[in-house]
């Protein structure tokens, strides 16, 4: 698909970065779109920019992408009122750390939930109408760093993550006989409001060397509208992994040739990062 031009485009996470930047960027590439997110604020604010800009929004609906009878109910409104769509993008999506003894249930099953089953919902209800449609298209899935490399405290985030990763591999490959292509998006640090938002469970928010390692997160962090170009280049070049980052890049092909001295990495950040737990959890891990 070298062309997004009068392409409809649906996109999650619309509300606030990586999602909201993309919804821009596709508006100015010609796209028709179609958002949805969970934070209705931000979603309403997002059409207004893009609107402002000159930019086409079909529909905006806030809902949660978890919720399978939502989305099923919206795409019936949206194939009846506009057909079928030609680029899928799954960017929606919500982060938690923390050791496997801190972790609660709510954490493991909101990252699956939200991270995993909400991509999944969004594949059943817009994939299958393109299919049929027989005019090929495009889906994007945002996975993460965390969906390639076992990052330290990133277990219940990969959990999802390396999941959305297992089901674009099998499409990318099933859907290639109907013209439908497959990127799966991996970006390492990305300045978001996810930054922020972000739980770190089992430290204390205002310790200092947790803002240090918000502050350095940042500082190599790249925008929002750098990743949402890297997106619609995967587009139209029909490119299945698209890093944003060159470490994440370089971290990747390491431990794919080198799988000893990725794991002496792994081990490593682990110790260097348990540091930030109470000193009775410090002593346990040795």
């Amino acid at each position: 698909m070298k062309d997004l031009t009068d392409r409809i485009c649906l996109i999650t996470g619309a509300a606030s970065g990586i999602g909201r930047a993309t919804a821009q960027a596709a508006a100015r590439a010609g796209a028709r779109l179609v958002l949805t997110d969970i934070a209705a604020a931000g979603l309403a604010e997002t059409v207004e920019l893009i609107r402002a800009a000159g930019g086409e929004v079909l529909d905006a609906q806030t809902l949660d992408v978890s919720d399978y009878d939502a989305v099923t109910a919206w795409a019936e409104r949206v194939h009846d009122e506009y057909g079928s769509l030609d680029v899928v993008m799954n960017i929606a999506g919500l982060s938690a750390w923390g050791t496997v003894e801190n972790l609660e249930h709510r954490h493991w099953r909101s990252m699956v939930e939200v991270n995993l089953m909400g991509p999944i919902h969004i594949i059943e209800n817009f994939v299958p109408p393109m299919i049929r449609a027989g005019r090929g298209g495009h889906l994007v899935n945002v996975s993460s760093a965390a969906g390639l490399l076992a990052l330290p405290w990133h277990a219940a985030y990969s959990a999802a993550k390396f999941g959305l990763r297992g089901v674009s591999e099998v499409l990318r490959f099933e859907l290639e006989r109907y013209g439908i292509g497959v990127s799966l998006v991996v970006p390492g640090a990305v300045h978001t409001p996810m930054v922020r938002t972000t739980e770190i469970v089992g430290v204390d928010p205002d310790d200092p060397r947790v803002a240090k390692l918000r502050g350095a997160f940042v500082g190599h962090a790249a925008t929002p509208e750098q990743v949402a170009d890297r997106i619609l280049a995967g587009i139209r070049h029909n490119r299945y992994l698209v890093h944003t980052a060159t470490d994440i890049r370089i971290g990747y092909w390491f431990a794919r040739k080198f799988a000893w001295p990725y794991e002496m990495v792994m081990r490593y950040a682990n110790r260097q990062l348990n540091k930030l737990l109470p000193a009775q959890e410090n002593s346990l891990s040795r």
